[in-house]
Parts: C-alpha cells; structure tokens; sequence
C-alpha cells in the first residue's frame, strides 16, 4: 500500500506574518527585507500585490522599486515567525506525529495512518488549509503523493491557498513537463550541468542514462534519477527523531596549497561560511571551533578554541578559527588541507539567550544575524552555490566546489 505524504508550504510566510502584525499591509503591495534602510537590502518575501508587479525573492531593493515604485517595506521579526511556525505545526501535529519540518515555512506529513480518522490525503490537506487559514489567518499550499519528492513538488505546483495530489497515474502528465531545476535538490549548478546533457525537464531526466548521469554528476546524478521516475523511499521522520548532531563541520582539499594569510582567509572564509549555514538550518549554534591543518607531507595538527558565546554566525566562526591558525600555525608554511568543525552545539534558542549576556554589540550580532538568514533564503531558493563569499569566485583553490564533510548528520544526496 503506498503511503500518503502531503507537503504543506505556508504562502510568502514572512510577509504573510508581517500583514497580521500590521493589517494596513494588506492593502498595499509590500516585502519583507533584510535591511530596509539600505537600498542594497534584499528582498526576503513580498505578498500577492507586489508579486503583481513583478517583484522577486532575492532580487535588491532598488531593482524591486523600479518595478514597484510604491512597494512599502518591512523589517524582518524573526522571533514572530518562529512563533507562527510553531503555531502552525502545532495543527499539523493534531493529524498526524510524522511531522518533519523542513525549514521555518514547510513541513513533510506522513499522514497514511491517519486516514481512517480524517479521510483521504486530499481531504486532510483541505481540512489543514482551512484550519490554519481561519485559526491563524495564513494560508498554506499542499501537495499530497505517495513521496516526499513529489509532494513537495505538488505544494509547489499551484500557489497560494491550494492543494495539488500527485498520484502514480498522473505523475508522469503533471512532474515531467516541469523544469528540471523544480525538482528537490537540483540547484543551479546541477540545473546547469543537466542542461549541458540536454536535459532541460523532468521527463528528459527521468528518461536519460543514469550511468551518464552518475558519470557527469556523482552519486546525486542516480539520486535524481530516481527522484524523477518517482523512486523515493525517504521516511518521513518526527521533529524528535533525528540522529543527535555531535558536530558540523567541513573539508577541504584544495587544488593548490594555501600559501600565506591571504589563501588562508579565503579557504576559512568559505567553509565557514558553510558550516554555518547548516549549523542554521539545523537551528543550532556551536561552543567549541575546532580546526584541523594537514601540510602536503601530510602531517597533522589539530586545535580547539571555545567561544565566548554560541554562534551560528560565519563572521564569528572565522574571526575564532583564524585566530586558532594564527596561535598554532606558522603562516610560511603551505596548507594543504583544513578543516573547520562546531563542536559542543546547542539548540539555537539556547544560545540566542547566552549571546545576549556574551555579546558586546548585540545590535551588530542582530544585524549579521538578518544577513546570513536572507543569504540562507537565497540559497533555498537558487541553490547553494547562488551566493558565496566574494574572494572564492574565481579563485584558483577550488572553492567554488568545496569538498563537505558532513560530521554526525545524515548525506544529502
């Protein structure tokens, strides 16, 4: 019997929240942004009015305004959407306990054993569209299927305030037509990698030589083959029953040795920056940096400094594992491999609290804080390689590509 797994997507969530802190929003075209003093802030979410007009996620503030030169603008609260996220899974949570939360806005539902009580997967998501519109005053998108990929894909589908069920028999009418890069985790250098086969669909990919495609793309090359021809046996997996995290970190062999401060900065800066970023959608915060060298006579020295206060922040993660390299490390000699690594972590709450007693510029750590959550936005929304730390682009060490390690949490494909 095959399961039944809905996906439940809330609408331009942070504007959505936005217009019930502030109803008068409603009436005009409006977007969230990082920072709204600044006409180089991005554009987080905006709500069906702006969106007429064109306006995009990600895009700036001034290309924004071009399009819509009455687009109000509203700083982000980030404590309200935690809030509402917790709201609305609360009523997911009524229907179903395999709630998997994938980011602030989404949840997976395996809601297979719940139909005897509630109906049909469509009949579930209708009940939680309309619970959570008149309960809260936020609507969501469902997308109900026999995978957690295609449900996904289904919440995706049609937008705002509607449900899409992606069946074994129409899959092939509705997934295939779709562009490649609608499918999970197909980002923009895999999109681009697909394009260079000839693949620009769904279809195309799930039609296409899957030796071919683990050659040009990896392990992630068979993965998304199957994605495509609906072959996905995920679990969907309680908020409490993930693997405990011991530690985040990533790797890096590079192509040429890091020689002097200036190589090194940047091989910091970039896995850093990817260490935090998983350390934020995981909502935890390290302790502990640990940094590992090995030289290219492959000797190895590894070192650990503990932090004044928790962090998911990059910014903070590389000033601390610089400093560690600097103590430990002569600067002359070539690196041939780093690792950086969080250990000691703590949920993110928790460390929130800790830094406002650790942190001598608070207003500076909220300021970062709203950064590096709409560069983590962007990166949902384009991929991961959309956005990176300007020293890497073009850099001659690989880091464009940086090899991850991911230490005590489950491989993406």
């Amino acid at each position: 019997m095959d399961r039944v797994i809905l996906h439940c997507d809330c609408n331009a969530f942070y504007a959505s929240v936005e217009c019930l802190l502030r109803p008068e929003l409603r009436e005009v075209p409006m977007a969230v942004c990082g920072d709204p003093e600044s006409r180089h802030g991005v554009i987080l979410a905006k709500n069906e009015l702006a969106k007429k007009f064109g306006v995009q996620t990600a895009e700036t503030i001034w290309q924004a305004r071009r399009k819509c030169p009455n687009l109000v603008l509203a700083p982000a609260h980030r404590r309200e959407y935690v809030k509402y996220s917790r709201l609305v899974n609360a009523i997911y949570g009524q229907y179903t306990d395999l709630v998997e939360p994938f980011g602030i806005d989404e949840s997976w539902l395996d809601v297979t054993g719940s139909r005897q009580l509630f109906g049909t997967g469509r009949q579930i998501a209708d009940q939680l569209r309309a619970r959570i519109r008149q309960e809260l005053g936020l609507t969501i998108s469902v997308g109900v299927s026999f995978n957690k990929v295609f449900a996904k894909l289904g919440s995706d589908y049609r937008k705002p305030d509607a449900t899409t069920e992606i069946t074994r028999e129409n899959f092939r009418q509705i997934v295939w037509p779709l562009p490649a890069g609608a499918l999970l985790y197909v980002g923009q250098s895999a999109q681009a990698a697909l394009a260079q086969l000839g693949v620009t669909t769904i279809g195309q990919l799930a039609a296409a030589d899957r030796g071919l495609l683990e050659q040009r793309l990896g392990k992630m090359g068979g993965t998304l083959h199957d994605y495509a021809n609906g072959l996905d046996e995920a679990p969907v997996r309680r908020a409490d029953d993930r693997p405990e995290v011991k530690s985040v970190g990533n790797n890096m062999t590079f192509k040429r040795n890091l020689t002097g401060l200036e190589d090194i900065r940047l091989g910091v800066a970039a896995l850093c920056d990817s260490v935090a970023a998983r350390l934020r959608a995981q909502g935890l915060s390290c302790r502990t940096v640990q940094v590992v060298i090995k030289d290219p006579e492959f000797r190895v020295i590894s070192r650990q400094k503990p932090l004044e206060h928790p962090t998911h922040l990059a910014s903070e993660l590389r000033q601390a594992a610089l400093e560690v390299i600097r103590h430990n490390w002569d600067l002359r000699r070539p690196i041939r491999m780093l690792s950086v690594t969080g250990l000691n972590l703590t949920h993110g709450e928790e460390g929130e609290q800790l830094s406002l007693f650790g942190g001598a510029a608070p207003a500076a750590r909220e300021k970062r804080e709203r950064l590096e959550a709409a560069m983590d936005q962007i990166r949902r929304r384009y991929g991961k390689g959309s956005l990176r730390p300007a020293g890497v682009i073009g850099n001659d060490l690989g880091l464009e590509e940086p090899l991850i390690r991911r230490e005590g949490e489950p491989e993406e494909p």
